[in-house]
């Protein structure tokens, strides 16, 4: 732990500036600080909020005993997994770790971070597990007050598609009921964004709780006035891939009072390009260099 918190320390203040909260755009660190630590784990998210994030950006899925576990895949990845029996995942056989075929007790027994990840090459090895979203909440929560920090924001990704019902996740009603739980339980309803690729949780969600701040996320080529039409609705947040990002879309958003969030930006020129185009906040794997742009004059 003591090793844990020293390169917690040393990648926050590497960045110069702990500049949580202020200026206009949003900083959300995805996954975590995924360039970083293992994504969608607890030291990831405590890193992602010294560096400067607002918002921590996490994805869930559902356990087979109905458990909201943060993850973006619903199996185990075999680019940074170990099985309990110290096997490392394969990417033939990954998608057999099923988490939805598994109680949380079994997924907390998979290793998600010793031996880093094969597709971020700079990213710490850390012996780590996948949480429950209700970790995630208690750890940052505790962190942050015990620090005197600003409270952190919670951009939370429902991970579902049609052809994954009943097979990776349960069906819609049940699955956005066990998020909205969890978050109620914890009082945090005025800190969370709930997005999604899928329509289906973003129009449930609207209808039973109107007030949930929701962001639709789009990585097709269909337009944003196609994409809004499939939605039903204007949702709170546009959040298009940083490749889809330009003038006109600006525009179209600012007159619609659409707030605007690109993922993922990674890079210190793409992220002036976004600043230069005018955006409401910014997803990125590295908070630091989005600190570095957005935060300092």
């Amino acid at each position: 732990m003591k090793n844990f918190l020293s390169i917690i320390l040393l990648l926050a203040f590497s960045g110069g500036v702990y500049a949580q909260g202020s200026g206009l755009v949003s900083i959300q660190g995805h996954r975590g600080a995924k360039g970083y630590f293992p994504e969608n784990t607890i030291p990831g998210f405590i890193l992602a909020v010294e560096q400067g994030a607002d918002t921590i950006e996490l994805d869930v899925v559902i356990s087979q005993d109905k458990k909201v576990v943060v993850s973006h895949d619903h199996w185990f990845s075999s680019a940074f997994s170990t099985a309990p029996d110290g096997t490392r995942v394969a990417r033939e056989t990954e998608r057999e770790h099923n988490i939805y075929k598994m109680a949380y007790e079994q997924v907390r027994k998979y290793d998600v971070g010793s031996f880093g990840n094969t597709g971020v090459p700079g990213q710490i090895p850390i012996s780590t597990h996948k949480p429950l979203m209700t970790e995630v909440f208690e750890a940052v929560e505790k962190y942050t007050q015990e620090r005197g920090l600003p409270p952190t924001r919670y951009n939370i990704e429902i991970k579902s598609g049609p052809q994954g019902d009943n097979v990776f996740h349960p069906e819609i009603p049940e699955f956005v009921d066990l998020v909205l739980k969890d978050i109620a339980a914890h009082g945090l309803s005025k800190r969370v964004i709930v997005q999604s690729f899928d329509v289906r949780p973003l129009q449930l969600i609207h209808t039973i709780d109107p007030d949930m701040v929701i962001s639709f996320l789009v990585s097709n080529q269909l337009g944003v006035e196609k994409n809004l039409e499939n939605l039903g609705f204007v949702p709170d947040t546009y959040s298009p891939n940083f490749s889809l990002m330009n003038e006109e879309l600006v525009r179209y958003c600012r007159e619609k009072r659409i707030k605007l969030v690109p993922w993922t930006v990674n890079n210190i020129d793409d992220m002036i390009k976004m600043r230069d185009l005018g955006i409401d906040a910014i997803i990125t794997d590295y908070p630091d260099r989005a600190v570095k742009v957005f935060r300092r004059k």
